[in-house]
């Protein structure tokens, strides 16, 4: 691919999915500015060839001013998006300039559909609090006049640091069974190479969804990272009695399978972990390297 000169994103919340997608972009010349609350993890991304910003501390007006394209991947809180409640406005003046713009959220937003597919038509019917906040904060960046938006639903995340071998080893992994529970699930490089794909065919008002082909039972994972570690199965536990937070127990309030036949048709994308067997084939023999 070309190199991309004056290029310039600017990544609010610049955490593991857009330090992906940095990997992919500076080689080819880019600038990017990253936010971040934590000192230490500014120069961690100032290391990896970031321009960190401290969001309760430094000025990011002149380097939004600067953007050519806009990423976030702050989710929001019961007080709604905090990038749009502190710069919305600033966002708004440069909309007309930029040449694309991102939003990640989640497919938590379709909700609960008992294992059923859905696709970027499917009503947003969220039954959890964490995905009402998030189809209110899709609606509040789409509402943003000339703003170039592209909506990115993120299915489970998982890649290096992400993956479930070192509960397995610890022997901490439990399989949750819940009947007829499926979950998709996406690894952070085919992230990062969806939304470089986007960057390079911008198609704005446009909703992706963001998974691998295979969605499956979560035990099912941990029972194949298992067995390429060579142990025994972690422990099944039924759903009922297994202990997990609200958080945790959350996400089994809902089942379904994601559609990710829109990046592939519209942005041509070929997946490098169609599946999670291939998925944590790969971390496990980075693992095995490191």
């Amino acid at each position: 691919m070309k190199t991309c000169m004056n290029k310039v994103l600017f990544s609010f919340g610049h955490g593991y999915s857009a330090r992906a997608l940095a990997r992919r972009l500076l080689p080819r010349d880019w600038r990017i500015y990253g936010t971040t609350r934590d000192a230490a993890k500014a120069e961690t991304l100032r290391s990896e060839g970031v321009i960190p910003l401290l969001w309760d501390e430094d000025d990011l007006g002149p380097a939004l001013n600067e953007a050519t394209h806009l990423l976030s991947s702050v989710g929001p809180d019961e007080g709604g998006d905090p990038v749009l409640a502190r710069h919305k406005n600033a966002i708004a003046d440069i909309a007309p300039r930029l040449e694309w713009a991102g939003y990640l959220s989640t497919t938590g937003v379709y909700g609960d559909h008992q294992g059923a597919w859905v696709d970027e038509t499917t009503p947003l019917t969220p039954s959890t609090r964490r995905g009402k906040l998030r189809v209110a904060a899709e609606a509040e960046w789409q509402a943003i006049p000339d703003l170039p938006l592209h909506v990115f639903r993120l299915a489970g995340i998982y890649g290096p640091g992400r993956g479930p071998f070192a509960k397995v080893r610890q022997g901490t992994a439990r399989r949750i069974i819940k009947p007829g529970q499926v979950f998709s699930r996406i690894h952070v490089d085919d992230i990062a190479q969806v939304l470089d794909a986007s960057i390079h065919a911008p198609c704005p008002g446009t909703t992706y969804n963001l998974c691998d082909d295979d969605p499956a039972p979560p035990q099912d994972v941990l029972e194949h990272a298992a067995k390429l570690l060579g142990v025994a199965p972690p422990p099944a536990v039924p759903f009922e009695e297994a202990d997990l937070s609200p958080m945790a127990r959350s996400f089994y309030a809902e089942s379904k399978r994601v559609s990710n036949e829109r990046i592939k048709a519209e942005l041509g994308v070929e997946l490098i972990h169609p599946d999670y067997r291939s998925g944590l084939a790969a971390l496990f023999a980075a693992e095995d390297r490191a």
